[in-house]
Formats: C-alpha cells, sequence, structure tokens
C-alpha cells in the first residue's frame, strides 16, 4: 500500500480552514475551487468532479469536529482502495492542513500524488484568499 502525505501552512485560522474543509459539499466553491468542478451530495458521501474529468464518490467516513479532521474513501476510479484524511492544526497566527493518503496500488502513486499537489495548491490559494 502506498501513503502520501502534503500539508501546507496558511495565514486563515484553524476555525475557518475547518469550516471550509468539514462543508463536504462546496469543495469546488471553497476549499479547491478549479482542481475540483463540481461536487454532489447524496447520502453518507460526495461525488466529486476533478478538473481533470475524472468522477469519483466518496463515502465521508468521519467528520471529527473536536479533532478538526476530516476522513474519506474513494470510489471509482483508477484505484482499487483509497483512504484520505485532511486534519487542521493551529500553527503560530494561522493553521497548518495535513492531507494523507493512503491507497492500492502502489503504482498509482504517479497520478496520486501530482493530485494531490495541485489540490494543495487551489487549497493555499483558497485558504490565503479568506485570510487577506
Amino acid at each position: 500500500m502506498a501513503s502520501l502525505r502534503k500539508d501546507l501552512t496558511t495565514r486563515a485560522t484553524p476555525e475557518g480552514v475547518w469550516d471550509a474543509i468539514r462543508d463536504i459539499g462546496a469543495l469546488h466553491t471553497r476549499l479547491v475551487p478549479g482542481f475540483v468542478l463540481d461536487t454532489r451530495l447524496e447520502p453518507g458521501a460526495r461525488v466529486v468532479t476533478f478538473a481533470n474529468g475524472v468522477v469519483v464518490r466518496e463515502p465521508i467516513v468521519s467528520v471529527n469536529d473536536e479533532e478538526r479532521r476530516l476522513v474519506w474513501g474513494a470510489e471509482g476510479g483508477p484505484m482499487t482502495h483509497y483512504n484520505g484524511a485532511v486534519q487542521v492544526f493551529a500553527e503560530g497566527s494561522g493553521s497548518r492542513v495535513v492531507w494523507t493518503a493512503d491507497f492500492l496500488p502502489h503504482e498509482a502513486s504517479a497520478v496520486v500524488g501530482p493530485m494531490m499537489e495541485a489540490g494543495m495548491a487551489a487549497m493555499q490559494e483558497a485558504l490565503d484568499g479568506t485570510a487577506a
């Protein structure tokens, strides 16, 4: 199983960052606009359309307000298993966001890594914009 971790720091407050992350149906408008084009909610999951045209159903495993941690899976796409988690931490006067992904097959790293980089770049821009 492959495991990747990406993180960023932002001037946005942990409360503001968490509010955007926990709004699971607003990926395309609040958290990663441009990286995600559309998010549609259905019972227990969201259906995400990425900018590259891939559409994935993401069952929501946990939304933990106390830990500021969201966990989700993925159905569809090139992987046989995917588990993602994003968590927000206070850092100085802003926040640190950590995104981890565990998935199979290991070779999917060549696709998942660049997608996570693009997602984090979109997230950085969106979150920094809320702190201005």
